[in-house]
């Protein structure tokens, strides 16, 4: 169950993580401006979160055959899932200005610095070991991207200025690093509860944190009087009314595949199984970005690709020696207190 889990969040994330640049560049190439109601639609489709979480609710009240709770994260638990929740709300608004005001290639590759930021907070709030497998998938990993990095002159969108794509730039990297630091919080939030840690619990962990980022973007979106002019801006949009709405929507729930995803893999891997996932997507977006948006893909984007796969590859064969390793290690501990009772 656990590995089914475990490919099926892999999945979740790689959808999310793949199409919500491609769908976010969409809004913003074709006449949208609201970077707050962008970052809302990151968490705002959190109720579809509820419809799970009530069918495990009416199973075990059926089981049980007495009153049974709604929920069952604990105080401590949902404190801190709504402050990690507030920070997911920042962490999307810095995204949403990165991505309106660069392209789809130049982000992707940005963002994928995450992975570096991740592995040094994972180590520093709570020691995560990392073996000679996990050291060459991030060397391999960030080999690429420094790679395309270094063809990336020469991308700024026409009509914006140097200090405009600079400030995405900025806004871009310190997405990155702030999702780097969300994910091992959540990872060290499920070390220290004292609750059982099950799906359900994640998914109740899930809800809470989408449910404080997006009221966080909400306050944004007041402000900045987002929700007025969200009929106008759909009367103006390039591909019509009713397709942006579907955009809209369809931001919404790529963003809450990308978010389930994460957490879940989390839960049943690691952070930085998280991060490996979201960094190793970075040739498919490439891809996607050629087809759909006519970007260039020259030779560094596909020798990058090569090390991403590769990268990928190391990762997730350090983790099968692993479990394997540990699966000895269990079966020689059942083994002797056996030989031990025998030999009495």
């Amino acid at each position: 169950m656990k590995r089914f889990l475990l490919i099926l969040n892999c999945i979740l994330l790689s959808v999310g993580n793949s199409g919500v640049p491609l769908i976010m560049r969409l809004y913003f190439l074709r006449g949208g401006k609201r970077i707050w109601l962008s970052s809302f639609l990151g968490t705002a489709g959190w109720p579809i979160i509820l419809i799970p979480l009530f069918i495990v609710y009416l199973h075990r009240r059926q089981q049980q055959q007495q009153s049974t709770p709604l929920f069952f994260t604990t105080p401590p638990l949902f404190f801190a899932a709504a402050f990690i929740g507030i920070l997911t709300g920042l962490d999307n608004y810095l995204y949403a200005y990165g991505v309106s005001l660069l392209p789809i290639s130049t982000s992707a590759l940005i963002n994928t610095s995450h992975l570096a930021f991740t592995a040094g907070f994972s180590f520093l709030l709570f020691r995560q070991r990392l073996t000679s497998f996990s050291v060459n998938a991030i060397f391999l990993l960030t080999t690429g991207s420094v790679l395309l990095a270094v063809h990336s002159n020469g991308d700024r969108p026409e009509g914006e200025s140097n200090k405009e794509y600079y400030l995405g730039f900025m806004m871009m990297v310190a997405a990155a690093a702030l999702y780097g630091l969300v994910l091992p919080m959540v990872e060290l939030m499920y070390k220290k509860t004292k609750l059982a840690m099950t799906y359900t619990v994640v998914m109740e962990v899930q809800l809470v944190m989408c449910f404080f980022s997006t009221l966080f973007c909400c306050v944004g979106m007041f402000i900045n009087n987002d929700f007025k002019a969200i009929p106008k801006e759909a009367r103006q949009y390039e591909l019509g009314e009713r397709n942006y709405y579907l955009v809209l929507i369809g931001n919404g729930i790529l963003w809450q595949c990308f978010s389930l995803g994460a957490i879940g893999v989390i839960f049943t891997s690691s952070s930085l199984c998280a991060a490996i996932i979201t960094t190793a997507d970075l040739p498919i977006i490439q891809i996607l970005g050629v087809f759909l948006y006519k970007e260039k893909y020259n030779t560094e984007k596909a020798f990058s690709l090569i090390l991403s796969l590769w990268g990928f590859l190391s990762y997730f064969y350090g983790q099968i020696k692993d479990n394997n390793k540990n699966q000895k290690m269990k079966k020689k501990k059942i083994q002797i207190p056996q030989v031990l009772h025998m030999k009495t």
